[in-house]
Protein backbone atom coordinates (compact mmCIF):
# COMPACT_ATOMS: atom_id res chain seq x y z
CA UNK A 1 0.00 0.00 0.00
CA UNK A 2 1.26 3.19 -1.04
CA UNK A 3 2.19 5.87 2.23
CA UNK A 4 0.03 8.99 1.49
CA UNK A 5 2.66 12.17 2.27
CA UNK A 6 0.96 14.83 3.89
CA UNK A 7 2.86 17.27 2.04
CA UNK A 8 3.76 15.52 -1.31
CA UNK A 9 6.39 17.58 -3.40
CA UNK A 10 4.48 18.76 -6.69
CA UNK A 11 5.41 19.73 -10.00
CA UNK A 12 2.92 20.34 -13.34
CA UNK A 13 4.08 20.00 -16.94
CA UNK A 14 2.05 21.69 -19.71
CA UNK A 15 0.65 25.14 -18.14
CA UNK A 16 -2.42 25.41 -20.40
CA UNK A 17 -5.97 26.18 -19.51
CA UNK A 18 -5.69 22.47 -17.39
CA UNK A 19 -2.98 22.87 -15.54
CA UNK A 20 -2.89 26.73 -14.81
CA UNK A 21 -6.53 25.76 -13.22
CA UNK A 22 -4.42 23.78 -11.17
CA UNK A 23 -1.39 26.08 -10.60
CA UNK A 24 -3.97 28.19 -9.03
CA UNK A 25 -5.94 26.02 -6.81
CA UNK A 26 -2.67 24.64 -5.44
CA UNK A 27 -1.56 28.33 -5.17
CA UNK A 28 -4.32 30.02 -3.26
CA UNK A 29 -3.58 27.49 -0.39
CA UNK A 30 -0.48 27.88 -0.04
CA UNK A 31 1.26 24.66 -1.87
CA UNK A 32 4.27 25.29 -3.72
CA UNK A 33 4.81 23.60 -7.00
CA UNK A 34 7.52 23.64 -10.05
CA UNK A 35 5.78 24.46 -13.01
CA UNK A 36 7.20 23.31 -16.61
CA UNK A 37 6.20 24.05 -20.22
CA UNK A 38 7.93 24.79 -23.58
CA UNK A 39 7.56 28.77 -23.05
CA UNK A 40 8.91 30.93 -20.36
CA UNK A 41 6.72 33.05 -18.19
CA UNK A 42 6.73 35.06 -14.87
CA UNK A 43 3.13 34.06 -13.80
CA UNK A 44 0.29 32.39 -14.92
CA UNK A 45 -3.14 34.23 -14.45
CA UNK A 46 -6.75 32.18 -13.39
CA UNK A 47 -9.82 34.43 -13.57
CA UNK A 48 -12.81 33.59 -12.40
CA UNK A 49 -16.48 35.11 -11.32
CA UNK A 50 -15.51 37.04 -8.32
CA UNK A 51 -11.42 37.21 -9.11
CA UNK A 52 -8.29 36.13 -9.88
CA UNK A 53 -5.59 34.24 -8.94
CA UNK A 54 -2.33 34.97 -9.76
CA UNK A 55 0.62 32.15 -9.85
CA UNK A 56 4.22 33.44 -9.90
CA UNK A 57 7.06 31.65 -12.13
CA UNK A 58 9.00 30.53 -13.46
CA UNK A 59 7.77 28.32 -15.94
CA UNK A 60 10.70 26.33 -16.60
CA UNK A 61 11.54 25.16 -19.77
CA UNK A 62 14.95 22.80 -20.10
CA UNK A 63 14.73 20.06 -18.31
CA UNK A 64 18.04 19.83 -17.70
CA UNK A 65 17.50 22.60 -14.74
CA UNK A 66 15.79 19.55 -12.69
CA UNK A 67 18.00 18.52 -9.72
CA UNK A 68 15.36 16.69 -7.93
CA UNK A 69 12.40 14.24 -8.58
CA UNK A 70 9.03 14.54 -7.01
CA UNK A 71 6.52 12.82 -5.36
CA UNK A 72 3.18 13.62 -7.66
CA UNK A 73 3.41 14.99 -11.17
CA UNK A 74 0.18 16.27 -12.57
CA UNK A 75 0.66 16.52 -16.66
CA UNK A 76 -1.85 18.42 -18.20
CA UNK A 77 -0.29 18.13 -22.33
CA UNK A 78 -2.50 17.24 -25.09
CA UNK A 79 -2.13 13.35 -26.52
CA UNK A 80 -0.47 15.12 -29.39
CA UNK A 81 2.46 16.36 -27.02
CA UNK A 82 2.96 13.50 -24.83
CA UNK A 83 6.23 12.26 -26.98
CA UNK A 84 7.38 16.15 -26.53
CA UNK A 85 6.87 16.37 -23.14
CA UNK A 86 8.96 12.84 -22.50
CA UNK A 87 12.31 14.72 -21.48
CA UNK A 88 10.59 16.40 -18.56
CA UNK A 89 9.12 13.04 -17.19
CA UNK A 90 12.59 11.54 -17.48
CA UNK A 91 13.62 14.51 -15.26
CA UNK A 92 10.87 14.72 -12.86
CA UNK A 93 9.72 11.15 -12.01
CA UNK A 94 11.33 8.69 -9.57
CA UNK A 95 10.11 4.98 -9.91
CA UNK A 96 7.84 6.22 -7.07
CA UNK A 97 6.42 9.16 -8.61
CA UNK A 98 2.54 9.19 -8.93
CA UNK A 99 2.11 10.40 -12.73
CA UNK A 100 -1.38 11.83 -12.46
CA UNK A 101 -2.76 12.10 -16.43
CA UNK A 102 -5.30 15.32 -16.76
CA UNK A 103 -6.06 14.68 -20.25
CA UNK A 104 -9.02 13.22 -22.46
CA UNK A 105 -9.26 9.87 -23.60
CA UNK A 106 -9.15 6.10 -21.60
CA UNK A 107 -6.16 5.07 -22.78
CA UNK A 108 -3.51 7.49 -20.45
CA UNK A 109 -1.85 4.25 -18.88
CA UNK A 110 -0.70 3.39 -22.42
CA UNK A 111 0.21 6.36 -23.98
CA UNK A 112 2.52 7.05 -21.14
CA UNK A 113 4.07 3.84 -20.48
CA UNK A 114 7.16 3.84 -22.31
CA UNK A 115 8.01 6.67 -20.95
CA UNK A 116 8.05 6.02 -17.25
CA UNK A 117 10.22 3.78 -15.23
CA UNK A 118 7.38 1.99 -13.56
CA UNK A 119 6.20 4.39 -11.28
CA UNK A 120 1.99 4.74 -10.80
CA UNK A 121 -0.10 6.63 -14.01
CA UNK A 122 -3.18 7.47 -12.84
CA UNK A 123 -5.48 8.30 -14.96
CA UNK A 124 -8.03 10.80 -14.67
CA UNK A 125 -11.07 12.53 -15.42
CA UNK A 126 -11.01 16.43 -15.78
CA UNK A 127 -14.02 18.40 -15.65
CA UNK A 128 -12.67 22.27 -15.77
CA UNK A 129 -14.64 24.79 -17.80
CA UNK A 130 -11.90 26.51 -18.68
CA UNK A 131 -10.51 28.25 -21.47
CA UNK A 132 -7.54 30.45 -22.64
CA UNK A 133 -8.11 33.78 -23.18
CA UNK A 134 -6.63 36.16 -25.64
CA UNK A 135 -4.30 37.72 -23.64
CA UNK A 136 -2.81 34.22 -21.78
CA UNK A 137 -4.83 34.39 -18.47
CA UNK A 138 -6.90 31.44 -18.29
CA UNK A 139 -11.16 31.66 -17.59
CA UNK A 140 -12.14 29.29 -15.62
CA UNK A 141 -16.27 29.20 -16.36
CA UNK A 142 -16.92 26.93 -13.75
CA UNK A 143 -16.56 24.86 -10.69
CA UNK A 144 -13.29 22.53 -11.33
CA UNK A 145 -13.66 18.76 -10.46
CA UNK A 146 -11.58 15.33 -11.11
CA UNK A 147 -12.30 12.18 -10.50
CA UNK A 148 -9.99 9.22 -9.90
CA UNK A 149 -9.64 5.79 -9.57
CA UNK A 150 -9.79 4.33 -6.43
CA UNK A 151 -6.37 3.03 -6.51
CA UNK A 152 -3.06 3.87 -3.18
CA UNK A 153 -2.35 5.96 -6.07
CA UNK A 154 -5.02 8.23 -5.31
CA UNK A 155 -3.99 9.56 -1.81
CA UNK A 156 -1.39 11.63 -3.21
CA UNK A 157 -3.29 13.66 -4.95
CA UNK A 158 -5.99 13.65 -2.65
CA UNK A 159 -3.21 14.84 -0.08
CA UNK A 160 -1.81 17.35 -2.60
CA UNK A 161 -5.34 18.86 -3.43
CA UNK A 162 -6.87 19.00 0.10
CA UNK A 163 -8.63 22.11 0.97
CA UNK A 164 -8.24 23.33 -2.83
CA UNK A 165 -11.06 24.63 -5.23
CA UNK A 166 -10.83 21.11 -7.00
CA UNK A 167 -12.61 18.87 -5.85
CA UNK A 168 -11.92 15.06 -6.03
CA UNK A 169 -14.41 12.21 -6.69
CA UNK A 170 -12.99 8.79 -6.12
CA UNK A 171 -14.87 6.64 -8.55
CA UNK A 172 -15.09 3.02 -7.71
CA UNK A 173 -16.19 1.87 -11.49
CA UNK A 174 -14.02 4.50 -13.12
CA UNK A 175 -13.85 2.66 -16.48
CA UNK A 176 -17.69 3.88 -16.84
CA UNK A 177 -16.97 7.91 -15.74
CA UNK A 178 -13.64 8.06 -17.98
CA UNK A 179 -16.48 6.41 -21.19
CA UNK A 180 -18.90 8.69 -20.35
CA UNK A 181 -16.62 11.73 -20.64
CA UNK A 182 -15.57 10.46 -23.59
CA UNK A 183 -18.28 10.25 -24.98
CA UNK A 184 -19.60 14.01 -24.20
CA UNK A 185 -15.64 14.72 -26.03
CA UNK A 186 -16.44 12.53 -29.23
CA UNK A 187 -19.58 14.32 -29.63
CA UNK A 188 -17.94 17.80 -29.02
CA UNK A 189 -15.83 16.83 -32.55
CA UNK A 190 -18.74 17.89 -34.07
CA UNK A 191 -17.81 21.25 -33.21
CA UNK A 192 -14.71 20.97 -35.30
CA UNK A 193 -16.10 19.94 -38.84
CA UNK A 194 -18.51 23.16 -38.54
CA UNK A 195 -16.68 25.51 -36.90
CA UNK A 196 -19.87 26.39 -34.23
CA UNK A 197 -19.90 26.65 -30.69
CA UNK A 198 -22.11 24.86 -28.33
CA UNK A 199 -25.29 26.54 -29.75
CA UNK A 200 -25.12 24.56 -32.62
CA UNK A 201 -26.56 21.55 -30.86
CA UNK A 202 -29.87 23.69 -31.00
CA UNK A 203 -30.55 22.58 -34.56
CA UNK A 204 -32.45 19.62 -34.50
CA UNK A 205 -30.52 17.55 -36.80
CA UNK A 206 -27.49 18.40 -35.01
CA UNK A 207 -29.10 17.07 -32.35
CA UNK A 208 -30.60 13.87 -33.94
CA UNK A 209 -26.90 12.99 -35.29
CA UNK A 210 -25.39 13.98 -32.34
CA UNK A 211 -27.56 11.18 -30.64
CA UNK A 212 -27.15 8.52 -33.02
CA UNK A 213 -23.22 8.75 -32.90
CA UNK A 214 -23.59 8.95 -29.12
CA UNK A 215 -25.19 5.58 -29.45
CA UNK A 216 -22.91 3.83 -31.45
CA UNK A 217 -20.29 5.06 -28.89
CA UNK A 218 -22.17 3.95 -25.80
CA UNK A 219 -22.19 0.54 -27.58
CA UNK A 220 -18.43 0.45 -27.95
CA UNK A 221 -18.14 2.20 -24.35
CA UNK A 222 -20.20 -0.86 -23.20
CA UNK A 223 -18.36 -3.11 -24.62
CA UNK A 224 -15.07 -1.92 -23.20
CA UNK A 225 -16.32 -2.46 -19.28
CA UNK A 226 -18.46 0.56 -19.30
CA UNK A 227 -21.96 0.39 -17.54
CA UNK A 228 -23.68 3.23 -18.34
CA UNK A 229 -27.49 3.48 -19.11
CA UNK A 230 -29.76 4.61 -22.14
CA UNK A 231 -30.33 7.71 -21.27
CA UNK A 232 -26.92 8.73 -21.25
CA UNK A 233 -26.96 10.15 -25.01
CA UNK A 234 -29.79 12.31 -24.34
CA UNK A 235 -28.50 13.64 -20.89
CA UNK A 236 -25.10 14.44 -22.94
CA UNK A 237 -26.87 16.41 -25.44
CA UNK A 238 -29.54 17.87 -22.96
CA UNK A 239 -26.27 19.47 -21.32
CA UNK A 240 -25.09 21.02 -24.55
CA UNK A 241 -28.55 22.68 -24.96
CA UNK A 242 -28.05 23.84 -21.36
CA UNK A 243 -24.41 25.51 -22.03
CA UNK A 244 -23.94 29.29 -22.96
CA UNK A 245 -23.90 29.00 -26.95
CA UNK A 246 -20.26 30.27 -27.12
CA UNK A 247 -18.79 27.70 -25.09
CA UNK A 248 -16.25 25.89 -26.67
CA UNK A 249 -14.25 23.04 -26.45
CA UNK A 250 -10.43 22.32 -26.74
CA UNK A 251 -10.65 20.62 -29.55
CA UNK A 252 -12.79 23.43 -31.69
CA UNK A 253 -9.94 25.83 -30.00
CA UNK A 254 -6.75 23.81 -31.86
CA UNK A 255 -8.84 23.41 -34.79
CA UNK A 256 -8.95 27.21 -34.80
CA UNK A 257 -5.77 27.94 -33.83
CA UNK A 258 -4.39 25.46 -36.76
CA UNK A 259 -2.77 22.96 -34.11
CA UNK A 260 -2.62 19.08 -34.12
CA UNK A 261 -6.07 17.66 -33.01
CA UNK A 262 -6.70 14.92 -30.24
CA UNK A 263 -9.36 13.30 -32.41
CA UNK A 264 -7.66 10.01 -32.35
CA UNK A 265 -7.27 9.81 -28.14
CA UNK A 266 -11.13 11.58 -28.56
CA UNK A 267 -12.70 9.89 -31.57
CA UNK A 268 -10.49 7.36 -32.94
CA UNK A 269 -10.91 5.25 -30.23
CA UNK A 270 -14.23 4.47 -30.36
CA UNK A 271 -13.53 3.60 -34.24
CA UNK A 272 -10.38 1.36 -33.30
CA UNK A 273 -12.46 -0.40 -30.16
CA UNK A 274 -15.69 -0.98 -32.41
CA UNK A 275 -13.38 -2.44 -34.95
CA UNK A 276 -11.54 -4.93 -32.41
CA UNK A 277 -14.83 -5.64 -30.94
CA UNK A 278 -16.96 -6.80 -34.10
CA UNK A 279 -19.57 -3.58 -33.80
CA UNK A 280 -19.73 -1.61 -36.46
CA UNK A 281 -19.32 2.24 -36.07
CA UNK A 282 -20.83 4.05 -39.50
CA UNK A 283 -20.76 7.30 -37.94
CA UNK A 284 -17.37 6.94 -36.63
CA UNK A 285 -15.98 5.90 -39.78
CA UNK A 286 -17.04 8.94 -41.62
CA UNK A 287 -16.37 11.41 -38.56
CA UNK A 288 -12.71 9.82 -37.62
CA UNK A 289 -11.31 10.35 -41.31
CA UNK A 290 -12.24 14.16 -41.82
CA UNK A 291 -11.19 15.15 -37.98
CA UNK A 292 -8.07 12.81 -39.02
CA UNK A 293 -7.86 15.09 -42.07
CA UNK A 294 -8.50 18.71 -40.38
CA UNK A 295 -5.75 17.83 -37.95
CA UNK A 296 -3.07 16.34 -40.16
CA UNK A 297 -3.69 17.05 -43.81
CA UNK A 298 -2.53 17.08 -46.52
CA UNK A 299 -3.40 20.05 -48.08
Amino acid sequence: MMKMSENPTVALVGPGAIGTTMAAALHEVGRSLTICGRSAREQLELRFDGGRVAVPGPVRIDPAEIKNTFDLVFVAVKSTQVEAAAPWLSALCSAKTVVCVLQNGVEQKTLFAPYLSGGPVLPSVVWFPAQREPDGSVWLRGKARLALPDTPATSVVLAALRGTRCSVDVAADFTSVAWRKLLQNAVAGLMVLTGRRAGMFSRTDITNLSLAYLQECLEVARADGATLNDGVPQEIIDGFHSSPADLGTSILADRQAGRPLEWDSRNGVVQRCGRSRGIPTPISDLVVPLLAAASDGPG
